[in-house]
């Protein structure tokens, strides 16, 4: 579905800044610690979430343990949220993520460590803290990267143009794994651009949004918008630099 040589996402309208965590060339990000965010799909065989439904589970969940106090240090009392320290340490060096799937048992002991279960239309994606490259926990680990696609069964619905929208490359094709982390890319890069009012609005709301392909005339007049896009980093399945995903949310149209 993906790899732990996940992709990165990189700003389309200007030049990063020379330490940003979306650079390909080597930073000084390169040189702290590397964390990974790891995503769960839970995926049975004889009943799999929609493909689209699937990625918009994923990318709320990228957005629901980015707003959480245990995250932000916002805890009752003031003190520090115990996921604080990890998730800035993950920010400061490459913004990695991987996803997994899992079924049964398997689905049942992942569900038993820390982190956030998201359930979507049918699709669930459970997202715990950052973990290291190589400090895995065992239950995570074992869990399968690669080996089953989803699909859409029928049309997925048309993204509502007043909310937001991550928009997938219609000329790149991507495994469901794959394109969940690139959703989950997409969904962060919006969430960073927002003010706190806005974050707050959106958090409150329930994180809505939606996951659309558009025709290739709309996907270049997006990419040239000034919204937020990620590229990959190339490190599996596309070409380094390929654009992904634009992310839409309405306060970001100026």
């Amino acid at each position: 579905m993906s790899s732990d040589s996940i992709p990165e996402a990189l700003p389309a309208a200007s030049e990063a800044p020379a330490d940003s965590p979306f650079r390909t060339e080597p930073t000084a990000r390169d040189e702290a610690p590397q964390f990974v965010l790891p995503l769960v799909v839970h995926l049975e065989k004889t009943d799999p979430p929609a493909r689209n439904d699937a990625l918009v589970t994923a990318a709320r969940a990228v957005l629901t343990i980015l707003a959480d106090p245990r995250s932000l240090g916002e805890e009752e009392g003031g003190a520090e949220g115990e996921w604080a320290q990890v998730m800035r340490d993950w920010q400061d060096a490459r913004i990695r993520k991987v996803v997994r799937r899992a079924r049964g048992a398997e689905w049942r002991k992942a569900s038993t460590l820390p982190g956030i279960t998201v359930t979507g239309g049918h699709a669930e994606v459970r997202v715990f803290p950052p973990v290291p490259l190589d400090g895995w926990p065992k239950e995570l680990a074992k869990l399968q990267v690669s080996g089953t696609e989803l699909e859409d069964p029928s049309a997925p619905p048309v993204p509502d143009p007043a909310g937001p929208v991550l928009w997938m490359n219609p000329d790149v094709g991507m495994s469901a794994g794959k394109a969940m982390a690139q959703a989950g890319h997409g969904a962060q890069l919006a969430w960073w651009e927002l003010s706190d009012t806005e974050r707050k609005a959106w958090r409150e709301a329930g994180f809505p949004l939606s996951v659309g392909t558009p025709d290739p005339a709309r996907w270049r007049e997006l990419t040239a918008s000034g919204l937020p896009v990620v590229r990959d980093a190339g490190f599996t399945e596309i070409a380094p630099g390929s654009c992904t995903v634009v992310a839409d949310h309405p306060a970001l149209r100026r």
